[in-house]
Formats: structure tokens, sequence, C-alpha cells
């Protein structure tokens, strides 16, 4: 389908009904019986930004982890609202790889970490990646509960092996920096974040810690 499709006024039309009332499930619904995931990650290079927010937002709730480049690309977008929409939705992409069974086992691993259950996420994380080593999200959680344990050489660790499988992660290099900093190694960390804007250049609170570290780095020479 190109830019100039006469469907693309119907996706704006789902579009401006979500906005007006904020049901999702509707939403996605419209949007399924319409279009394709391919045919939406080509409309978020739209020209108009109101069809590229509601191809991002319908990525998200639709999508699998083939968006997961389209929608790394939408975080660099020129309106700010794709760019939010993009990064609200990516990671709900990134747990989409893998069969049912291993997805639902992420779920479980994923309350585990926000429930700062670190040790039991640890054993999960552990069993998943040992069954699925090409699941970048598993690594990421495993990485999560790691740092939450205070095993921060062993976050880096699978930190880097979820950015080996999905160099978008950006939510993995940023606790790369973190767990840096918490080793006392500020030039580390300084790439990691470093790492971490050029993958999303939204991040303020990573620009803050990448402009301080920089003066550090810089005053130590």
């Amino acid at each position: 389908m190109s830019s100039q499709s006469p469907r693309c006024p119907l996706l704006l039309v789902f579009y401006e009904q979500y906005l007006d009332h904020q049901d999702s499930d509707n939403y996605i619904r419209l949007v399924s019986e319409s279009y394709s995931s391919g045919t939406l990650q080509r409309l978020t290079q739209n020209p108009l930004r109101e069809i590229r927010r509601a191809a991002v937002l319908a990525l998200g709730f639709i999508g699998e982890y083939d968006s997961n480049h389209t929608l790394g690309k939408a975080l660099h977008d020129d309106d700010r609202t794709v760019r939010t929409l993009a990064e609200n939705a990516i990671p709900t992409i990134w747990t989409r790889m893998g069969n049912e069974a291993d997805r639902k086992e992420l779920g479980v691993i994923i309350r585990l970490n926000v429930a700062q259950q670190y040790k039991e996420a640890l054993i999960l994380a552990t069993h998943l990646v040992e069954r699925d080593p090409c699941f970048a999200e598993a690594w990421n959680q495993r990485a999560f509960a790691h740092f939450g344990l205070d095993q921060f050489a062993e976050s880096i660790r699978d930190g880097h092996e979820a950015l080996e499988i999905n160099p978008y992660h950006f939510v993995a290099a940023t606790r790369m920096g973190h767990a840096y900093l918490e080793l006392n190694n500020p030039i580390s960390a300084l790439e990691c974040f470093r790492r971490a804007l050029r993958l999303n250049p939204n991040l303020e609170g990573i620009r803050a810690h990448v402009t301080r570290l920089t003066r550090q780095v810089e005053g130590n020479r």
C-alpha cells in the first residue's frame, strides 16, 4: 500500500475515534480487520504525522517482534508524539518473541521483577535463556534481576547479550550504564548511556547523566 492509498484516511478515522473515546479494544479490532502489520510498518513512514501516530500506536497493540526495527526508527521521528508512542510501544514488541509458552513464562518473570522478587525471577529467567537463548527480553529480565540483587557484573553481561540479539534495546544499555556506575567505572557507564541515547534520543534523564559524566571524565584527564 502506498502512502497515498485510499485506506490511509480510514486509519485516521480509527485513530480519531480512539482519541475521542480511548477505547483501545475497539481500535485494535478496527485496525486488525483492515490492516496487516506490514502495512502499518510502511505507514510509519507516511508524510502525514497523524498517520504515523496512528500506525505506531497500532503496532504497539498488535505488532509482532518484526516491528522492532520500524519502531526503533520511529524513536527518531520528527514528531514528538510519534516518538512518545514509539517509546511506549517498543517494549511490548520485545516481549513478543518466542512461542506462547515462552511468552507466558516471560510475563511471570516480568511480574516477579516488578514485585522485587529478584531471586525467583533470576531462577525462571535462567531457565528461559537456557531454553531459548535468542530471546532478548529474557536476557534483559535476567539482567534486571541481577541488578536488583546487586550482581552488577552479571547484569552487565546479560545486558550485552540482550543488545547483541536486539540492537534497539535502549533499556538494556541504560541499565548497563547504571551497573557500571555501581562498579565505579564512569567511562564505561558513559559509553553505555551514549549508546542508549543513540538508540532513543528522548531519554532526558540519561542525557543529564551523559552531561555530568562527560565533565567528570574530561576533568580527570
